[in-house]
């Protein structure tokens, strides 16, 4: 038996997002240490607040300043917290309903053990020492021995310097283990082929292969080499330079369809000006002498591709 290709990945991006009035006024409020919900035409009170009313999709605009306080509603413990969560100690992960609100806020909760926590028990906001307006101000909940503290009162939202704009790092680690047939297509690449695998119903080869054919359901074992040769049955111009990619914007991104492939691959375009990539473009796969895949694509000067030859893979 072959041994197992397996490589750890990191998925990472920083997730930019503009502000609404609402969203805007709820995590300035965070910054100046203070907790606002919405009030629906019903006369609940969402915290988190939302722009829209989740029942009827009216818009929702009346803020409502809620207490610090509140009761937790449900929980789970993480004994084993992961790295950028609230705490590196373990807690427990709470919804809790503030004083004033209808709704319950997903967060962490200090507690020395399960043991120590419960549904229905009283707990306080412990504000982080430095706030910027995200929901990060909120450091953690702490228990409270007092009672309900307020049920609410109207705030205009405005506040000094309003946060307009968050931008959140997002990350995924994971290790990935391909199966049997995507194994093969690795293996095939760093030796510079590529491999697919034919449908023995439809007789579809797909590059990469899955496996199973998509539209038959069936298993797919039949190895086909496509290529290395395809056309360009679509793409697009990148204008924004990626942090871990060391390559000049504009640049141009395309879905191809090798010769013999009937499921187009994506893949980077070189060796042509972005602006003259097109439909149709018939191209070739370029290595890098260390290279376990085609670093990029680029013309091979036969004449463009007759629309019909790859309309059906689009």
């Amino acid at each position: 038996m072959p041994e197992a290709l397996s490589a750890p990945l990191v998925v990472e991006f920083p997730f930019t997002r503009s502000l609404g009035p609402v969203q805007s006024a709820f995590l300035t409020g965070l910054r100046e240490r203070t907790v606002l919900g919405v009030r629906t035409a019903e006369g609940k009170v969402l915290v988190p607040p939302v722009e829209y009313d989740p029942v009827t999709a009216e818009e929702l605009r009346e803020l409502t300043e809620v207490a610090t306080t509140g009761t937790v509603t449900t929980w789970a413990w993480n004994h084993a917290p992961r790295p950028a969560q609230p705490l590196d100690t373990p807690f427990a992960w709470v919804l809790v309903r503030l004083d004033g609100a209808d709704t319950a806020l997903l967060h962490a909760l200090d507690a020395p053990g399960p043991e120590a926590v419960r549904t229905g028990m009283r707990v306080r906001i412990r504000w982080a020492a430095e706030r910027t307006g995200a929901i990060t101000d909120i450091a953690c909940f702490e228990p409270y021995d007092g009672g309900d503290t307020g049920h609410g009162a109207p705030h205009d939202g405005e506040f000094t310097d309003p946060v307009t704009g968050i931008v959140t790092p997002t990350r995924l680690d994971y290790r990935y283990t391909p199966g049997r047939a995507q194994s093969a297509y690795l293996e095939a690449l760093s030796g510079q082929r590529i491999v697919g695998e034919r449908c023995p119903s439809c007789h579809k080869a797909y590059v990469p292969p899955r496996g199973a054919c998509p539209t038959c359901g069936v298993a797919t074992t039949e190895q086909v080499e496509v290529g290395p040769r395809g056309t360009v049955t679509t793409f697009c111009i990148v204008n924004i330079k990626a942090k871990t990619l060391d390559i000049e914007v504009p640049y141009v991104y395309a879905h191809i369809a090798l010769d013999g492939a009937d499921l187009a691959l994506h893949a980077r375009i070189g060796g042509i000006p972005y602006d003259q990539v097109r439909m149709g473009l018939r191209v070739e796969p370029v290595w890098t002498e260390s290279g376990r895949h085609p670093d990029h694509y680029r013309p091979t000067g036969e004449p463009d591709a007759d629309y019909d030859a790859y309309k059906e893979l689009l």
